[in-house]
């Protein structure tokens, strides 16, 4: 059963979920931490997530798709693409 802890940066509280002695951030907690309106759609959307999500899942998924991940991270930035959480699913 996974299990929650709190850790504090800048004043902010982000919650770590520890699940099968892997932890997980929170990325709700973190854009909520952000000033302004910024949802994990907006975040999901800039290129540097998406380098980034690709160089992760790169490392450690070993079924990555390397033409697909092309595909969209040539979309990535641009004022038309947009990447929903369900997509990634």
């Amino acid at each position: 059963m996974a299990k929650n802890k709190k850790i504090e940066v800048e004043g902010r509280e982000i919650t770590i979920i520890l699940d099968k002695e892997q932890e997980y951030i929170s990325l709700t907690d973190m854009l909520k931490a952000k000033n302004g309106d910024f949802s994990i759609s907006d975040w999901l959307r800039n290129r540097n997530t998406v380098e980034y999500l690709g160089i992760w899942e790169s490392v450690y998924n070993p079924d990555f798709n390397y033409g697909e991940f092309a595909i969209i991270k040539g979309h990535a930035g641009l004022n038309s693409y947009k990447l929903s959480v369900k997509e990634g699913e």
